[in-house]
């Protein structure tokens, strides 16, 4: 039962397992797993295991597998009740624990150790029998090819339920290796945290990892210690494996694309990494211990090619069908792949074509027949086919298109966004009568019926983001196309009412995930049917108490505060995005430039026509400049600070350094601004200024306090935003009302990122957050022309901001395509960082002409 855990624990206090939080050698993981193994008992049972990547799967699998038994890895989120109805597992292991449901009642053959699905993609019980040697074969030849040692630290980026994912756990855990286990994905920047702070070497991806890489930019990060990346589950495009190769060999890095199957227990055929630009088409050499040989195949019209066959100790033992066939003995180490191929002049082998009707698409392997067969027991006469990565399904014309998609993505286990429907009259056939899958294939991509939400989703990013709609693709995110902290509160409201939730992180999701989102489950109060993020609402609710507060209408000090917290949450969220430096750079100046124009021009404007502001205010330098016994020019005080906050970051942020920093460290460096903000507001670098030119320096700490809440990912990063931030408020303030209000609102920043509420509410607050850049410029020269009806000067004001607002929407749709980087209207950034500006000290040089310097720091 220990063979396994012994070794493993023959790697001694090497680390076998680093997570976002722990790190457990190969003797604690040894002594995990026999622990757990030894809870199931010494009597064989067949065992289903919920995976994630995480250590309590990994702890279970090596459990099972140290105990004898065989495991059935499935995915946590997955249906696998087809499994258990086939199957009847003795016991199952989920998140819960480990529940008993028979105990040993399956015939199981010696050798076998594990069953994985071989499509899990429509509904087929059929399972691919593996053995011990199977997996040890596979995993000595992987870790020999790709030149694993104790030194290598691999990422989990597939899932353990994954025949790909499970021979990156097998292969590092049988040399010494380490597994950095995480579930976030490689568009998330703390997946790259978690890689660069454990010195990650390597990580796995399939075609669509590559598509995520290349919209964060993956080739221009700084990694020193990745040694590979290695691609299988599907053919990638020559184009991507050559531009991969390319950036390895510039970065030091090298790209091991591979081909393998299932039933191989993983892994078949690698390309060597320096082949990889001259012959991006090809699947490489067999892998040590393999061998491969083409036979002939029947009317496969170029003789140069044939069927791919594989021999190896590494073929799996056969099929399962049912619980029946888990006791029978291996066949043949042959397999005939079904994929047609031809051996080339260098020795490297190529797939050029398919004998049987299986595809790949997201790296499911789909048998078309049965899913043909599937549509056909519900009722459905259809063919299907692939075109490219997307599944091609052509049914009669009784059916409705959204119907045929449902139930055959259902049946594929694919998200309905990549399945093209087409509903004809007939079936297309050929003279001879057979099925016409080329014709098939033409019909479903000229229908291109779009999936649930594609038209009103790709029609929303076009409008809310001025852009063409052939300009918003399916990879396209929000933060890819400009989108920023304006557009932000507009999209989300709209993708509120399209989608009926709004997902965390959407703005970092594509245009194809938000269109796969599954549909929300009824709620039972409706009118409580949205959801408003917490950063919305804090602009919205601020702003109207700045407005009011102003008017004398009520007096609640403390709003331009916590907006300055929200404009550092919001530049953590949309300028320090995983895209490459320059786009950053872009988005940072284009934000500068929405802060500033709109600000300039109405100072220009309103200097015309009152005398509120000075020269100085149109560089927007009065705190610096002065005159400072104005009782109207400190009034832009918010819009200051945070532009010449942002010309310092951006400077900063220019120097390649500092920008590889923040991507390695981004809550780290985020708090490390904040303790220089600190120090700022208690004065311990002793900097002098005097005291409105020092009031900028002083504010900072906000919005820092803003941006280290926008990078905390975790409970006890959050917890130490917050303590930092009653620190920092302690005697800030004269007012402990200020306090309460200012601490209240940045800690439902950092600790509630939404909040549900009426539909209506949800509208107006957004409507009023995505105006208040605009309520703030213009409600000190709109309220006083209401004299003592405070209430009426409120509303008009907010009215006035809000018409300013969608008058500037409707000015960047006209302009058309006049900004930066080819978009419509004005440069796109990330406009209302500033939208959140008040001044609630516009009387404060006569409030504090007294104070001495100490007491005006507090009260600013």
């Amino acid at each position: 039962m220990t063979r396994l855990a012994d070794h493993l624990r023959k790697h001694g206090d090497r680390i076998a397992v680093m997570t976002a939080s722990a790190q457990v050698s190969y003797s604690e993981l040894a002594d995990r797993v026999d622990r757990f193994a030894g809870g199931l008992g010494t009597r064989r049972q067949l065992v289903l295991i919920e995976t994630r990547n995480d250590l309590s799967t990994l702890v279970g699998y090596l459990g099972v597998l140290a105990g004898g038994h065989v495991a059935i890895p499935v995915p946590a989120a997955g249906d696998h009740s087809h499994i258990l109805a086939t199957y009847r597992p003795d016991v199952v292991v989920d998140g819960s624990g480990v529940h008993v449901r028979s105990e040993g009642a399956h015939a199981l053959h010696d050798d076998l150790a594990l069953l994985l699905s071989t499509s899990g993609s429509t509904g087929s019980p059929k399972l691919v029998r593996l053995s011990r040697a199977n997996l040890i074969a596979n995993a000595t030849s992987i870790a020999g090819y790709l030149g694993i040692d104790e030194t290598d630290r691999a990422a989990t980026t597939l899932p353990m339920s994954y025949c790909y994912g499970l021979s990156v756990v097998h292969s590092h855990l049988l040399v010494g290796a380490a597994l950095i286990l995480t579930e976030r994905s490689v568009a998330d920047p703390e997946f790259w945290e978690l890689f660069a702070r454990h010195r990650g070497t390597s990580f796995a991806g399939v075609p669509y990892t590559f598509e995520l890489l290349d919209r964060i930019g993956f080739t221009s990060m700084d990694l020193p210690h990745l040694r590979y990346v290695t691609q299988a589950g599907g053919k990638m495009s020559p184009e991507r494996v050559r531009r991969y190769a390319t950036a390895a060999r510039h970065r030091g890095w090298q790209l091991f694309v591979m081909y393998g199957a299932t039933e191989a227990t993983a892994r078949m055929a690698y390309l060597p990494p320096d082949l990889a630009r001259e012959r991006p088409t090809a699947i490489g050499v067999p892998i040590p211990g393999g061998e491969f040989s083409i036979e002939p195949v029947e009317d496969w019209p170029d003789t140069s090619s044939g069927e791919l066959v594989y021999r190896g100790a590494n073929v799996m033992m056969g099929y399962a069908h049912g619980p029946g066939d888990l006791v029978l003995d291996a066949g043949p180490d042959v397999l005939r792949t079904g994929d047609i191929a031809r051996r080339g002049a260098d020795g490297l082998y190529e797939v050029v074509g398919r004998r049987s009707r299986f595809v790949k698409i997201y790296g499911l392997r789909i048998d078309l027949q049965r899913l043909e067969t599937s549509l056909r027991d519900a009722g459905i006469p259809a063919l299907c086919t692939d075109s490219g990565d997307r599944l091609a399904v052509v049914a009669t014309a009784e059916h409705e298109p959204d119907e045929v998609r449902r139930t055959a993505a259902g049946a594929a286990g694919l998200p309905p966004a990549v399945v093209d429907v087409a509903c004809v009259p007939e079936l297309p056939k050929l003279p001879s009568g057979k099925p016409d899958y080329p014709a098939a294939r033409t019909l479903a991509a000229a229908a291109s019926a779009p999936a649930p939400h594609d038209g009103d989703l790709r029609g929303v990013f076009a409008d809310v983001l001025h852009l063409d709609r052939a300009e918003v693709t399916e990879d396209s995110s929000f933060v890819d196309l400009g989108g920023n902290s304006l557009t932000y509160v507009m999209m989300s409201l709209r993708l509120e009412r399209a989608l009926g939730r709004l997902p965390a992180d959407w703005q970092r999701m594509s245009l194809r995930e938000l269109q796969n989102l599954p549909a929300p489950k009824p709620r039972r109060w409706k009118s409580w049917g949205a959801t408003l993020e917490t950063s919305v609402a804090l602009r919205a609710v601020a702003i109207v108490l700045i407005v009011g507060s102003h008017v004398e209408l009520f007096e609640l000090w403390g709003g331009a505060h916590i907006l300055l917290g929200v404009a550092g949450y919001n530049f953590g969220r949309f300028c320090l995005t995983p895209l490459p430096r320059t786009t950053r750079i872009r988005h940072l100046r284009t934000t500068i430039a929405w802060i500033a124009v709109p600000s300039v021009l109405w100072i220009a404007f309103a200097s015309l026509i009152t005398d509120d502001y000075h020269a100085s205010n149109l560089l927007l330098a009065n705190k610096i400049l002065g005159p400072h016994d104005s009782m109207t020019a400190g009034r832009l005080w918010f819009v200051e600070v945070l532009v010449w906050t942002l010309i310092a970051l951006a400077a900063l942020f220019c120097t390649p350094a500092m920008d590889r920093l923040e991507r390695r460290l981004p809550f780290t460096l985020a708090m490390g601004f904040l303790g220089v903000g600190l120090a700022l507001r208690y004065d311990a670098l002793g900097i002098t200024m005097g005291d409105d030119a020092m009031f900028s320096l002083l504010a900072f700490w906000f919005f820092a306090a803003g941006w280290a809440a926008s990078k905390a990912t975790s409970a006890w990063q959050r917890a130490a935003v917050t303590a930092v931030l009653v620190v920092g408020l302690v005697g800030y303030f004269d007012e402990p009302s200020r306090h309460l209000m200012v601490l209240t609102g940045l800690a439902l920043l950092i600790w509630v990122p939404a909040i549900r509420c009426p539909a209506g509410v949800a509208v107006v607050a957004g409507v009023i957050a995505e105006a208040s850049l605009y309520v703030y410029l213009t409600h000190y020269q709109v309220y006083p022309l209401f004299g003592s009806h405070e209430l009426v000067g409120v509303v008009a004001a907010i009215v006035v901001g809000v018409s300013v607002s969608a008058a500037v929407t409707l000015a960047r749709q006209r302009l058309g395509r006049l900004g930066s980087g080819g978009r419509g209207g004005l440069p796109v950034g990330d406009e209302p960082l500033l939208d959140q500006g008040r001044s609630e000290d516009a009387v404060a040089p006569d409030q504090v002409r007294g104070d001495d310097a100490a007491t005006a720091r507090r009260r600013r």
